[in-house]
């Protein structure tokens, strides 16, 4: 069986699927992802990946199709840096409608017998529906996509009208990498358990860091979008505050500039690209973003969070950390040394991770989900 995943093109986006994605490889079936420009780096994975609309940057046709057709919903995401997702999510379905023919002619080409696909990359299933087979969409966090859906798939009716369907189509399946406790007041979809997958930085901790802290560690990063878009103000706080607490801190923070800091506090180092699912294990705390799988890397270690959202789906991800007690969610004002040393002593938070990490581990495994696909679509 050839199976297709295919999503926006970003880590966040694209790397959640991998692990299910080995696990389809694994069953014997042929697998391959499939993106937009800035997708190519899935292929560190190891498997095959095939571009979808070479020269269309998903980034720039949001904004320019936003300003066209749709500039009270542009604003609206941008004043609230892609925060409102009933704003950002039709803007999305319009660059999704830009490739929708490119989408098609590649899985005519490819011929996959199943596709799963990101939730806001419903071409996909277009491409699918296109070709009679059946589509799974593969939710990324805490984020709740039912209604979410209706509007992408609702903006899209001409394109799908014109590739043949009679009538807007549902996936035929969602898969749910939430814990099942913090999957809100309505689960839905088959529960898949979030397993980390870091690109090419998914390898061996450096020496310094795989050998055991001589006090508690904390791990600190602002992900792969946000360091780009709002400068040093948080990580700023984040160091200010680190040099008047007992604790070892470990900015795992890429390929930002962290020359403008001047000298780092004696208990602060800085690193690139780590492994951050490797990272958390050798660690008391998490301190970062707000990205669905940086939060989800951190429940599944068991460790407190210290969540410091900024836009995107950021903020769903803090609240939903927060209200199950097992991190906590502030602003770069509220950055100080009485909250890290919250961080690190409430038990509570503590108690509640590793509540959490229990539940991840009971869920079902990339191989049992990629049994239960094969099922599907045989």
């Amino acid at each position: 069986m050839r199976v297709l995943f295919a999503g926006v093109p970003g880590a966040g986006h694209l790397f959640p699927l991998v692990p299910l994605a080995r696990a389809m490889r694994s069953l014997g079936h042929e697998v391959a992802f499939a993106s937009m420009d800035g997708g190519e780096p899935v292929a560190a994975s190891g498997l095959p990946y095939l571009p979808i609309a070479p020269g269309v940057d998903w980034s720039k046709e949001i904004r320019a199709l936003g300003r066209t057709l749709r500039p009270e919903l542009l604003q609206q995401v941008v004043e609230t840096n892609s925060a409102d997702r009933e704003a950002f999510v039709p803007l999305a379905a319009l660059v999704n409608t830009l490739v929708a023919d490119a989408a098609v002619e590649l899985a005519e080409r490819w011929r996959p017998d199943l596709v799963v696909y990101d939730y806001q990359f419903p071409v996909a299933l277009l491409a699918a529906t296109s070709l009679g087979v059946p589509a799974v969409q593969h939710d990324l966090g805490f984020v709740r996509t039912p209604g979410l859906r209706a509007l992408m798939l609702a903006e899209m009716a001409e394109a799908f009208a014109r590739h043949g369907a009679d009538r807007l189509p549902e996936p035929a399946a969602t898969i749910d990498i939430a814990p099942p406790s913090m999957a809100g007041a309505e689960p839905y979809g088959w529960s898949l358990r979030p397993v980390a997958y870091n690109g090419e930085g998914d390898g061996a901790l450096p020496d310094p860091l795989a050998a055991p802290a001589h006090r508690p560690r904390v791990a600190v990063t602002l992900g792969t979008v946000p360091p780009k878009t709002d400068g040093l103000t948080r990580i700023e706080r984040v160091i200010a505050a680190a040099a008047e607490t007992d604790a070892e801190f470990v900015l795992a923070t890429g390929d930002l500039d962290l020359g403008t800091l001047g000298t780092l506090p004696d208990n602060v180092r800085a690193y690139g690209w780590v492994p951050w699912r490797a990272l958390l294990d050798t660690c008391a705390a998490a301190i970062h973003h707000g990205g669905s799988g940086t939060a989800l890397a951190a429940l599944d270690a068991g460790v407190p969070q210290l969540v410091l959202p900024d836009g995107s789906d950021r903020f769903i991800n803090a609240d939903a950390v927060r209200d199950r007690g097992a991190g906590l969610s502030a602003t770069a004002e509220q950055i100080g040394p009485a909250l890290l040393d919250r961080l690190l002593t409430d038990p509570a938070l503590t108690a509640a991770a590793r509540e959490v990490s229990a539940e991840i581990a009971a869920m079902p495994s990339p191989t049992e989900v990629a049994e239960r696909l094969t099922r599907l679509a045989g």
